[in-house]
């Protein structure tokens, strides 16, 4: 892994974990308990951002082929799997675990 892809993770994690600890404080609940699903937004987003789109993509895309008559490569769907991918999916592993430890009661619940 080269240097600039390791510092492109780091970025990534960091902001991952501030807007989560942002989430939670406006919540007032635990980190951890929002983890989880943050990370499933992170990486649900950056999964259709980064892809070759959807219905929307093929749409313009059809048009384009019609308007000008140039036909492009529009049912092959194709990804690339880039550093910030790989930090979302790590997070949300992460959460994974806790929200699992939480839900068969290994890690108490918060006190009130």
């Amino acid at each position: 892994m080269s240097r600039k892809n390791l510092i492109i993770m780091i970025v990534a994690f960091i902001v991952e974990v501030l807007i989560t600890y942002f989430i939670a404080s406006f919540f007032s609940v635990r980190f951890i308990e929002v983890m989880f699903f943050t990370g499933i937004a992170f990486a649900g987003g950056i999964f259709y951002f980064s892809s070759s789109g959807g219905a929307i993509s093929r749409v313009f895309a059809s048009q384009v082929s019609g308007q000008t008559g140039i036909i492009q490569k529009r049912e092959q769907f194709t990804y690339k799997i880039g550093p910030i991918f790989i930090t979302s999916v790590i997070f949300f592993l992460i959460g994974l675990v806790f929200f699992l430890l939480l839900v068969w009661g290994i890690i108490p619940p918060k006190e009130a």
